[in-house]
């Protein structure tokens, strides 16, 4: 049985309210899609309405009226309403009985894993393109934050119902592939004696010593003092292989997996570049000048207009994004996101261009962009090792702040907003570290089943009357809290906003310790009241799973017990 939350099933009732007064004649026309928002002061109930106001205007009678016209069409809702007022110029504010939110948790706890999905993407079939790092070095921080984001909203979209595909470009052409090649050459000779002095393209990087350590024990002197055409291939192909292995691992170690890995040349190939500029100067929007092939941008609003074929016949990156796009779209997606750095903002629009020339209606490319991540150590920026230069590596960070962590601090704000990585505190065991308090709130209620357990309290069932002693404000406060977890992962999704999970998981925990901390005498979890103890143990179960999907959601664990020193003190103790 499908689960609906109070603010689905109150909608359904205001829709059919609305649908009978326009077949009464007292609506004229069908009237619009309500909408239920939390009202701004907590006095004012717990849903308000403003679709009175919207349908007075053409009905030419004062909003007042036709909102109390609407309220008695919905009467009690059956017995979801408890109250409901008309406010100001004809707000409808609903009060939700008490009753329907214990019936609420009951849902929940009856819905189990599958109480956060829901189908508001529709199946929608949607394709994420992130971290694809060009296959010259590892990941750093900032590559991690981009997977991280890319990840965790695939999660959700998947768990909001949309048709979810995950990808990784792989620039596995052009000139950088070469200058990777030559890098590693170079490196190479200097391991048999051989000095040079560093070109102007060149990755200095330790990274590239490793590959050209693997290559001598490979190779041995095979390639040493032979000219380039001889060795270029076979060292770029060897050393992109060898970053797109370390890639991989680092991904996985990270928890972040893709359903393909997509090859820049393979799509040149297959999808059939040359097609696409014919398609692009059928549309009028492709020109040629001294002896190059240029995109006219400057219809779409780039500030001039862009090289598509160069005078030698070669492709510039932007031509092989346009088809990279184009494929995407004949591959059957409606909707592509793409997660960038935020360095890559000028490129969004250029890119949009070449799918409207194409012919694609609508704006089906979506962009995210992620902002650059510094790394400070109690509040004094800092960089990773010895080895890194100037980059700090995202298996640096992941090998002492740990996965989840890293993920979580990534996740806690924006991604178009500035992050500063605090990695004392990502691995401080205190309340004070974000993802400790959040992992700490799950195994809180762990602790507080076992401990009902210890003490000959069995599991409780969930049945008839099970719920009604659930009477105080701060126990049905956590219900109505508990239930917008499945619209918190609804609009995290449709808004693209992986960060409003994580801060909802710390707004759940902090409601609950408020309210486990006000109540340590007869109200508390586990007490001499049979029927109290019962019901408290069912909302902790109900947050315990809740809090579970979530955290899995964000791709972080959820530990049933914590090295924490309050686990077996007071926080803990039902």
């Amino acid at each position: 049985m499908p689960f609906f939350t109070v603010r689905e099933k109150l909608l359904q009732h205001i829709e059919t309210a609305l649908d009978r007064l326009h077949s009464e004649g007292y609506l004229p026309s069908k009237p619009p899609t309500p909408q239920l928002d939390a009202p701004k002061q907590a006095g004012h109930g717990d849903f308000a309405c403003t679709v009175a106001m919207a349908l007075a205007k053409p009905l030419k009678k004062n909003p007042r009226d036709v909102a109390q016209k609407i309220l008695d069409a919905v009467g009690n809702a059956e017995g979801l309403v408890a109250k409901a007022e008309i406010a100001g110029p004809g707000f409808m504010n609903f009060f939700v009985a008490e009753d329907a939110w214990r019936n609420a948790l009951a849902g929940i706890l009856e819905a189990g894993q599958g109480f956060l999905r829901s189908d508001a993407g529709r199946g929608e079939r949607v394709l994420i393109e992130f971290v694809s790092a060009n296959p010259t070095g590892p990941l750093h921080i900032a590559h991690g934050r981009g997977a991280a984001t890319g990840d965790v909203l695939g999660r959700l979209m998947l768990a909001a119902g949309y048709n979810v595909e995950r990808e990784y470009y792989i620039n596995d052409v052009g000139n950088q592939i070469d200058v990777l090649g030559r890098s590693i050459y170079l490196r190479y000779a200097e391991l048999f004696g051989r000095t040079f002095t560093p070109p102007e393209d060149f990755y200095p990087g330790d990274y590239v010593t490793d590959v050209a350590r693997r290559l001598k024990d490979e190779l041995s002197d095979k390639y040493l003092d032979k000219p380039e055409e001889d060795w270029l291939q076979a060292f770029r192909e060897r050393g992109m292989a060898v970053m797109m292995d370390r890639i991989r691992a680092d991904l996985d170690a990270f928890g972040v997996s893709f359903d393909r890995f997509v090859s820049e040349r393979e799509v040149t190939e297959r999808a059939g570049l040359a097609d696409m500029v014919k398609r692009l100067e059928k549309s009028g929007h492709v020109y040629e000048k001294e002896g190059k092939k240029w995109f006219k941008t400057t219809d779409f609003g780039d500030d001039k207009d862009r090289v598509v074929i160069r005078e030698d016949g070669r492709p510039t990156y932007f031509a092989t994004d346009i088809l990279y796009h184009d494929d995407k779209m004949r591959r059957g997606f409606a909707r592509l996101i793409n997660i960038w750095g935020a360095d890559h903002a000028g490129y969004i629009q250029r890119v949009k261009a070449g799918l409207t020339a194409l012919g694609y209606p609508g704006d089906p490319l979506e962009v995210i962009l992620v902002q650059m991540v510094s790394l400070s150590r109690g509040g004094e920026s800092v960089r990773m090792g010895k080895r890194l230069g100037t980059a700090v590596w995202l298996r640096e960070v992941v090998e002492e702040a740990g996965r989840d962590a890293t993920r979580y601090f990534f996740l806690l704000r924006r991604s178009d907003s500035q992050l500063d990585f605090d990695i004392e505190l990502a691995t401080k065991k205190s309340i004070d570290n974000p993802v400790y308090y959040a992992q700490m709130g799950h195994a809180r209620m762990c602790s507080i089943e076992r401990r009902a357990a210890e003490a000959g309290i069995k599991a409780p069932e969930l049945g008839p009357g099970a719920l009604d002693a659930l009477v105080l404000p701060e126990e049905l406060d956590l219900i109505k809290a508990l239930e917008r977890s499945r619209e918190v992962v609804a609009n995290a999704a449709r808004e693209r906003e992986p960060h409003l999970v994580a801060h909802h998981i710390q707004e759940l925990i902090a409601q609950f310790h408020s309210y486990y901390t006000k109540y340590k005498g007869a109200e508390k979890v586990v007490s001499d009241d049979p029927v109290k103890t019962r019901a408290r143990l069912l909302l902790c179960r109900a947050l315990r799973m809740t809090l579970f999907e979530l955290l899995g959601l964000l791709g972080v664990s959820a530990p049933e017990r914590m090295s924490l020193a309050e686990e077996d003190g007071d926080p803990a103790a039902a």
